[in-house]
């Protein structure tokens, strides 16, 4: 005799049989008790959960010679036809190979007659969703006036693509996924009435690998019995299904959680030693994780968590060491790791520096919490009790060597709080006098091209280092071969820039661009307008920084928050008078 798969073998042959699905047994059940039979029944539900033996029971049901009960004989002739996929009266039609509206036709005239054994004519099509629209127009005027003799069982697991006529016509029984549990329970009867010999340890990881199908964890578990014989070892399990061991995930998480990072690269490290891929071991965390969460926001997760009763326990008390918010940013990062590893060319690395990340992340705290101390910080400096912290040593801005040139700025709206020591030196600095003008006032030229709306040549000048400035001559160094020294040397650019300078200084001026060497440009030339304002802006965010840092007030709320300063910024307010305000007035 042939082998037999386990799926087939232990195939439900009745309601009692039908593992995870006790709210459609029991309305059958009734139903069928109570003669309350309905002339068609839609079945709808993930692959491998129990729809067409449930269509098969429920018509050994109808027509077992015993008489019309919930428990079917299985030994009357009517009973074993239809286990044998033989009943006369019983007839399954594939839906996606027999979707035209011919077919639906044939059928609707075969109905027509009495059934030749049994009490009923019973159609079963599976995947009905795949009939075509004009074969579901056809059989529609059949549901709607069934014959009295004739039941109709639809399976589907896309529901959706059935027209809302027929779904109106049917009475309909959702199929749930398996949890873990039952799944196991029914896996553990069946190796031992196969007489094989395998843990529940085994027999979890085969079922959490089906996803709530039965018929998958049947064909799964006949893999394991082809490949060990009749012992079946967990580490055979875990290489055939290429499922990571969990007790090193319970570590990484154990690790991850007690914020020890050697001990989850170590973890990492037998992960890579063992084969396992780096994706999976990233979704087996995740889900880990998700556990850990689900145990944190619910005193009872139920069917939400589909571990074993040990499992569980473990995870428990992994739970009891993290708060939800670092459960929930580690579950973050976990997620984004796992998308990018799929197109990483360093996968371990990418889960390395992750790991790391992830036991080095500060702790949240409550916002209740925080809120507190940020009211009893507003209390301490309210009363003058706050914490007393040496004054910070005022920073003394560098002069520049350079002059920046004084540009007329359009009126803002907006202006700082407070004005720096070292704004104000480079205010000062750019501001020409009127007793230099026409003498030393670099600056004030460049500005004067600006203000005749050339900016090419303000920006070239700006990048020019003044080597001499005695009236009537000009001489200005430029790095050789740049473009501003080219544009600059071109005739008919110094004869406009001579021209500006005459207008400016009042008087004829001598303009000569000097090529300057790699050495010279970078260290004994003065420096140039942008490098000076470089310098000054730098020297400025520096002392801002510096400032905050020093701040009692801001390093009292650090230390209360637990926080430290990332980023530093002016402090920009509305000032009175703004220009719309001032355009009102003059209106």
């Amino acid at each position: 005799m042939s082998y037999q798969v386990l799926a087939l073998k232990w195939r439900p042959q009745n309601f009692d049989d039908l593992v995870g699905q006790e709210h459609v047994s029991r309305t059958l059940a009734n139903a069928m008790a109570s003669g309350r039979i309905h002339h068609a029944f839609l079945f709808t539900g993930a692959r491998g959960v129990g729809k067409t033996s449930a269509a098969r029971i429920l018509a050994k049901a109808l027509n077992c010679e015993v008489g019309l009960s919930s428990t079917p004989c299985n030994v009357c002739p009517s009973c074993v036809e239809i286990t044998n996929g033989q009943g006369i009266d019983v007839l399954e039609i594939d839906g996606a190979s027999n979707n035209g509206v011919d077919e639906i036709r044939e059928l609707r005239e075969s109905i027509r007659y009495l059934p030749s054994r049994g009490r009923y004519r019973i159609i079963i099509i599976d995947e009905v969703h795949m009939l075509s629209t004009s074969a579901f127009n056809a059989l529609l005027k059949t549901l709607e006036e069934p014959p009295p003799h004739v039941k109709f069982i639809f399976a589907t697991t896309e529901p959706h693509k059935i027209p809302i006529t027929i779904l109106s016509r049917c009475q309909r029984f959702d199929f749930r996924k398996i949890s873990l549990n039952p799944l196991v329970a029914r896996l553990r009867m069946i190796v031992d009435a196969e007489q094989i010999i395998i843990s529940d340890l085994a027999l979890t990881l085969i079922a959490r690998r089906g996803e709530g199908s039965m018929r998958d964890a049947l064909s799964a578990l006949d893999q394991m019995i082809a490949f060990c014989g009749e012992t079946v070892a967990d580490e055979d399990v875990q290489g055939l299904l290429g499922l990571v061991d969990r007790r090193l995930i319970h570590d990484t998480v154990e690790a991850i959680v007690n914020r020890e990072s050697h001990l989850a690269l170590e973890t990492l490290r037998r992960i890579d030693e063992q084969g396992y891929a780096f994706r999976q071991f990233a979704q087996e965390l995740v889900e880990a994780l998700r556990g850990l969460i689900l145990l944190k926001v619910t005193t009872d997760p139920g069917d939400l968590l589909d571990v074993t009763t040990e499992e569980r326990q473990k995870l428990q008390s992994l739970a009891d060491l993290a708060t939800v918010e670092d459960l929930q940013r580690a579950m973050t990062l976990l997620l984004r790791t796992e998308s990018e590893i799929a197109h990483s060319t360093f996968p371990r690395l990418l889960l390395e520096m992750t790991l790391i990340r992830l036991c080095h992340l500060p702790p949240t705290r409550e916002i209740a919490a925080l809120l507190g101390k940020i009211d009893e910080l507003e209390r301490r400096l309210g009363t003058g009790k706050g914490p007393a912290f040496p004054p910070s040593k005022p920073i003394a801005p560098s002069p520049l060597k350079v002059a920046a040139p004084s540009v007329p700025v359009a009126p803002s709206r907006f202006t700082p709080r407070e004005k720096s020591a070292a704004a104000e030196t480079i205010q000062t600095v750019v501001t020409p006098s009127p007793a230099t003008r026409g003498t030393q006032d670099w600056p004030g030229m460049i500005a004067h091209v600006r203000a005749a709306k050339r900016p090419r040549l303000v920006n070239a000048l700006e990048q020019a280092s003044l080597l001499e400035m005695a009236l009537p001559t000009i001489r200005l160094g430029l790095p050789k071969g740049s473009l501003a020294l080219e544009m600059l040397q071109d005739e008919a650019v110094i004869t406009e820039l001579r021209t500006l300078a005459n207008a400016f200084f009042g008087s004829k001026v001598d303009l000569r661009f000097v090529p300057l060497s790699e050495a010279e440009a970078q260290g004994s030339a003065p420096p140039s307008l942008q490098q000076s304002r470089r310098v000054a802006e730098e020297n400025f965010k520096k002392e801002l920084h510096d400032e905050a840092h020093g701040n009692p007030v801001v390093r009292s709320v650090c230390d209360l928050l637990g926080g430290e300063i990332v980023e530093v910024r002016p402090i920009i307010i509305p000032v009175e008078g703004t220009i719309e305000e001032t355009q009102d007035g003059d209106e």
